[in-house]
């Protein structure tokens, strides 16, 4: 019964659309109908500015951390990696939107940073490095969708599935960026720290 109410809170949590609700109370409008239509802290900045982006990647990154480590508190590490992944479900998939959410890769960075922050400077780095020279954010993530289960093994069996299952839900999210990322038509993210 605990288990179930943990994962249930963790889906909650994980569902609550802070890009959406930040662009709404800077009266940036309704950030589903602008830009791509994610969410997410890529559309955010294309709206907002980086400094609204990195405070909804922050909140984004935050409500899987606290899933992560309630999950991790009950039970254990590996548990709590699964909640994570829950936290993520929500994120992509949140009941308050009609199932229509974000891509997960700031959650993903949240649940790296509660179960192995060596491993979240590591893939950060290399997000940055990627999205800064190539200019697309979705390339940067979409090497870290390869990376990380490896982390999450060198860990332990559970966290290795568990960021291998959340690798695979954001690969699949990410599946019309690769399309344009092939097709050469992928946007190319403006790095502006206000708009």
């Amino acid at each position: 019964m605990m288990y179930a109410m943990v994962l249930i809170l963790s889906y909650l949590l994980g569902s609550i659309p802070m890009g959406l609700l930040l662009t709404r109370f800077a009266g940036k409008g309704d950030l589903r109908k602008v830009g791509s239509g994610n969410i997410g802290a890529t559309n955010v900045m294309r709206v907002g500015g980086l400094r609204m982006a990195a405070a909804t990647w922050v909140l984004d990154m935050a409500k899987v951390i606290i899933a992560v480590l309630v999950g991790r508190y009950c039970v254990g590490l590996g548990f709590g990696a699964w909640c994570g992944f829950v936290a993520i479900i929500g994120h992509c998939f949140p009941i308050w939107l009609r199932f229509h959410g974000g891509k997960g890769v700031s959650g993903l960075f949240g649940m790296l940073l509660a179960i192995s922050p060596l491993s979240f400077v590591f893939i950060g780095i290399e997000w940055l490095i990627v999205a800064l020279t190539s200019g697309y954010s979705s390339l940067g993530a979409l090497v870290v969708f390869l990376l990380v289960p490896f982390f999450g093994f060198a860990i332990n069996a559970d966290v290795g599935f568990a960021f291998l299952a959340v690798a695979i839900l954001c690969l699949v999210r990410h599946r019309a960026n690769i399309g344009r990322l092939i097709r050469g038509q992928e946007s190319k993210v403006e790095w502006k720290w206000k708009k």
